[in-house]
């Protein structure tokens, strides 16, 4: 199996092409050359089962693989006990989704350190991923993958480790490398193939060949300052990176079938076609 290419949510063509809901968006990635789509739950899981369920069916006819973002506000890391029991219920309600839809990857992120530790962070962290696992596994969700995402800014928990680490916990559990954020945290990291290939090592290394070969991944150029992560950019950016030929070449070169998600601002489905098109020509 290669690789798969797609958007998060619908980008500015979508409208543009006159579609109008959801549930046209099999229909416009087929259009877009595209092979998967990732529901965006960012601010609240707002689908309902039926609609989900039609969603998916009609995403199955079309051949395309359905992922979920998860709520922005969930907390694993939080150090009020309340928040972390909501962040739970918020990735059991994600879970449900991606479910009905025919989809088995939620894409979370991990909240940030405030004023602790970013050891203590990661700790709270992996006791709320604990509680979450069970929550699936008490529903009959245990087939839902959990995607911790690497962070684009400073202060939050999401390094390249310490989502590694969080994915040591379970098998289940499957990292999203954000290659713009990885590069935006650290002020443009990502120069040479070599820090692009390190990244992929990394993933091999500490989870092993099958979530090597399978990982989640976000990309986008993104704008940065000194405190990460400013705004996403187009691939028409010539400024801030990262480049995305590195990672097309790695991911053939390692013969890697990761699910790529372009977060690109407005643009991206078009610019997730340019990757397709970069990667097949590597196969």
């Amino acid at each position: 199996m290669p690789a798969k290419f797609g958007p998060a949510g619908n980008g500015d063509s979508f409208s543009a092409m006159g579609y109008k809901n959801s549930l046209q968006v099999p229909e416009y990635i087929v259009k877009k050359g595209l092979d998967c789509f990732e529901y965006q739950c960012g601010r609240g899981v707002n689908i309902g089962q039926e609609k989900a369920r039609e969603l998916g069916r009609l995403a199955a006819e079309a051949g395309i693989t359905l992922s979920l973002h998860a709520p922005y506000y969930i907390s694993m890391s939080s150090t009020e006990e309340e928040k972390r029991l909501n962040s739970v219920n918020y990735i059991l309600a994600s879970a449900r989704a991606v479910h009905a839809m025919g989809g088995d990857r939620i894409v979370v992120h991990t909240g940030s350190c405030g004023k602790i530790p970013r050891e203590e962070a990661l700790a709270l962290a992996k006791d709320t991923m604990r509680l979450a696992l069970a929550a699936l596994d008490s529903e009959g969700l245990g087939q839902v993958h959990i995607c911790p995402e690497t962070m684009g800014k400073v202060n939050q928990l999401g390094t390249l480790y310490e989502v590694l680490e969080l994915c040591r916990l379970d098998e289940r559990l499957i990292p999203c490398i954000d290659f713009g954020h990885l590069n935006a945290r650290d002020q443009g990291s990502l120069r040479e193939f070599s820090d692009y290939e390190a990244v992929f090592l990394s993933i091999r290394d500490a989870l092993g060949e099958d979530r090597f070969h399978r990982f989640h991944s976000h990309f986008s150029k993104i704008e940065y300052t000194t405190g990460g992560e400013k705004r996403h950019l187009t691939f028409e950016d010539t400024i801030y990176g990262p480049q995305f030929e590195p990672v097309m070449e790695l991911t053939a070169k390692y013969g890697c079938e990761p699910v790529f998600i372009c977060e690109s601002a407005g643009t991206q489905a078009e610019d997730a076609k340019t990757m397709k098109d970069y990667y097949r020509t590597l196969l």
